[in-house]
């Protein structure tokens, strides 16, 4: 079994033209297809429909395809889009699929390995408490599990789309006369999230872990989770990234945790484990190994970068997530060599404060 991944460069959300071209060519089949990850333009917000758009495009690429209805789509394929394009970054599509079926011969090197979940449906009460936390960590890490790993040193990468339910103001209202104010939104969400993560993997004990100590107790966190949240959806959709010995392929993925966005030096460090020789500047052949570069950013809260005061938390005219989006894209992509650069915030108990986890997924032995 193998993984294989194609980067599109996209002209707005509902570009999917190559990709079609793709699908009607043969390169890729519809039912190998396992997510598709991308940047759209858009603002990143509550209100970014972007997002939405790319996703209804795709959901009508695929439907026909499958031989489902495109409301369905989604039970076979996640879709995973970050709105917010700022700077430098390019909208793109990472688009991976599953070729061939499991095998028990282990190979000498590990290759990327992907799998895919969802959580059970949660209610909105659930939401930023150990519930969600507890759930997100068994489905995490039955999907791990499956991809015949060594460890849980082995998973370099779990991307989320977190769960937010819709929920009344006469629900809110009840919540809140019983002293347990609902937490159903964007930042409690990936907050629980990261948590659950970090537990499935061994990166905190449950001993740990409380409804307390979520959005509090920021020395725990996890270094591979990376969870942006969508008002409306009652379950979380779990993407699962490893090397495993068991997979086959031309791809790998290493990761590391960024201390804060101007993390040069840890960029390159993820860049190296992921075998890519990164030169200043990045030479053309090792830039199109390049196939996915996933990363956190967060404007750090305590107001400082590296001792100097930062004014992202006060500008009234631009949110924080625009600025430390932009800014952590810049620095990625000035060394990288590539603008196709998939950057999400914020980054609660995603690594350190003002840090973040990045992901870098590259083509072994030079080929593009």
């Amino acid at each position: 079994m193998k993984i294989s991944a194609v980067t599109l460069s996209t002209s707005a959300p509902d570009d999917v033209a190559e990709l079609r071209r793709l699908l009607d060519d043969g390169v890729l089949r519809a039912e190998d297809v396992l997510c598709v990850i991308g940047k759209t333009e858009g603002n990143g917000g509550r209100n970014d429909f972007t997002r939405a758009l790319a996703m209804n495009a795709l959901e009508h690429l695929f439907a026909p395809r499958l031989g489902v209805a495109p409301e369905a789509v989604q039970e076979r394929v996640i879709f995973s889009f970050s709105g917010g394009s700022e700077g430098v970054v390019s909208p793109h599509m990472v688009v991976l699929a599953r070729q061939g079926e499991p095998g028990d011969q282990r190979r000498p090197e590990r290759r990327l390995a992907v799998g895919i979940g969802h959580t059970r449906e949660f209610e909105p009460h659930e939401i930023g408490r150990m519930p969600q936390i507890l759930e997100t960590a068994r489905v995490t890490w039955e999907i791990a599990r499956a991809l015949q790993l060594d460890g849980p040193a082995d998973v370099h990468l779990v991307q989320m789309k977190g769960a937010i339910p819709s929920f009344s103001h006469a629900q809110g209202q009840a919540a809140a006369a019983r002293g347990v104010p609902l937490r159903c939104d964007m930042v409690w969400s990936r907050a629980a999230s990261a948590l659950g993560v970090g537990l499935a993997l061994g990166e905190v004990t449950e001993e740990q872990l409380s409804d307390e100590v979520v959005c509090r107790d920021f020395e725990l966190y996890s270094s591979v989770a990376s969870c942006s949240a969508k008002p409306g959806l009652t379950r979380t959709e779990i993407m699962v990234f490893a090397n495993s010995h068991y997979w086959d392929g031309d791809l790998a993925i290493a990761h590391g945790v960024l201390e804060d966005i101007l993390d040069v030096r840890g960029i390159r460090a993820v860049a190296a484990a992921a075998g890519l020789d990164i030169a200043v500047p990045p030479r053309a052949d090792e830039v199109a190994r390049l196939v996915g570069v996933f990363a956190k950013s967060e404007a750090d809260p305590r107001g400082t970068i590296r001792g100097r005061r930062h004014t992202m938390l006060g500008d009234d005219d631009v949110s924080d997530t625009r600025w430390s989006r932009c800014a952590l894209a810049a620095v990625i992509a000035s060394v990288l060599g590539d603008t196709r650069i998939y950057v999400s915030t914020r980054a609660e108990h995603h690594g350190p404060l003002g840090g973040g986890p990045l992901a870098i997924i590259a083509r072994i032995g030079g080929a593009p």
